[in-house]
């Protein structure tokens, strides 16, 4: 299908993605959205930024255009308060006539409970907050007819699996679940298996892979010249930079001495609070700072557009977490940058890491590069 009018939905819809000017699909939309419109169970794995959430987004809309009922009808699950504000706003941006309401940890919990006994159709939640308000008996989710299961390799990696049954235990068994990954491990394997119903299953390119729109590049570093290196790509190239460092305390050490150096920066981690995460993201995001400082749980909520270069100041654990790093950069068909650092005693890490994915990193000494 190659347009958005190619499929089978009301026109309503088809006026309002044209008017927030979504015209083409992705992939992954293209492969998602027509068993979803069918009420088929979903199982979608691709990259970061190819257009998931879109992919869920549409067919509950249609769905709930077709109900009368008053109450909560959708349960999107999201890993982290950004990603699930972000859902919200793509959601709000599609002129929704059904309310939602946003049900995360670290906002004032008084307005989300006034919005659910408004009568809200849609909630978008975090796993803690809403098995919080469910153990509190605070809303009631008899009615929920579409459960929609976003990012949940990342969910799965933060511990929330347990969180995740017991909500998915008080919901319908007769309902619609989506449930949408970047990767697809034992773990999620385990989740489908117990939550989908004969899913049909869409997989758009290799989930354990980079874009092929990012440049991969490997600096042989010793840890105590990693922020002159940093400082020297900082100079030496165009466009905003997304640095992942390991702890909280490495993103407020590294954020502070590039502000001390007089590069905008900010950061982002699990200890600030959430008004400073989301004045840090609307900075990076508008240009006020050309640098965000992130560590991985974090991150995963961030969506921002034009994200010139991802810096891997630290090793990531896993390849996974490589493959959601380095997919920041390079989306919507736009070229990226990727920048590993890595110091001597770490070069088997990055073979290793180079050989579960595949790849081939374009490598460097650091020598070589601050001389030049």
């Amino acid at each position: 299908m190659n347009q958005f009018n190619d499929f089978n939905l009301s026109p309503l819809m088809k006026k309002t993605l044209a008017a927030a000017n979504f015209i083409v699909p992705t992939p992954v939309q293209a492969g998602a959205i027509p068993p979803a419109l069918e009420g088929r169970d979903v199982l979608a794995t691709a990259q970061t930024g190819t257009g998931k959430t879109l992919g869920f987004l549409i067919p509950m809309l249609e769905r709930l255009e077709k109900t009368a009922v008053k109450s909560i009808q959708t349960v999107v699950l999201l890993p982290t308060r950004e990603l699930a504000m972000q859902v919200q706003a793509t959601y709000n941006k599609l002129g929704a006539s059904h309310r939602s309401v946003l049900v995360v940890g670290g906002l004032a919990e008084r307005p989300q409970l006034d919005a659910i006994r408004r009568g809200a159709s849609v909630l978008i939640a975090t796993p803690g907050r809403l098995e919080d308000f469910l153990n509190r008996r605070l809303l009631k989710l008899d009615h929920v007819r579409m459960l929609v299961l976003d990012e949940v390799d990342r969910m799965l990696d933060m511990g929330f699996r347990p969180a995740i049954q017991r909500i998915v235990s008080v919901l319908p068994r007769e309902r619609q679940t989506l449930c949408y990954s970047a990767t697809l491990d034992k773990q999620v394997e385990e989740v489908v298996g117990q939550y989908l119903k004969q899913p049909v299953r869409v997989e758009i390119g290799h989930v354990l892979k980079p874009s092929a729109n990012v440049k991969l590049r490997a600096f042989e570093v010793p840890v105590a010249k990693k922020q002159v290196l940093l400082e020297h790509l900082l100079q030496s190239e165009e466009g905003s930079f997304l640095v992942f460092v390991k702890t909280k305390h490495g993103a407020d050490r590294v954020a502070q001495k590039l502000t001390r150096s007089g590069w905008g920066a900010t950061r982002i981690h699990g200890d600030r609070t959430q008004a400073q995460r989301t004045a840090a993201l609307r900075s990076f995001s508008q240009g006020q700072h050309r640098v965000l400082v992130a560590t991985d749980v974090a991150a995963r909520g961030i969506d921002v557009a034009h994200i010139a270069h991802v810096v891997n100041y630290d090793l990531p654990k896993v390849a996974e977490d490589f493959v959601h790093r380095v997919g920041r950069t390079g989306r919507a068909q736009k070229q990226g940058i990727a920048s590993t650092f890595a110091a001597p005693e770490e070069k088997n890490d990055l073979r290793h890491l180079e050989k579960k994915l595949s790849i081939q990193m374009e490598h460097f000494r650091v020598k070589e590069i601050v001389a030049c």
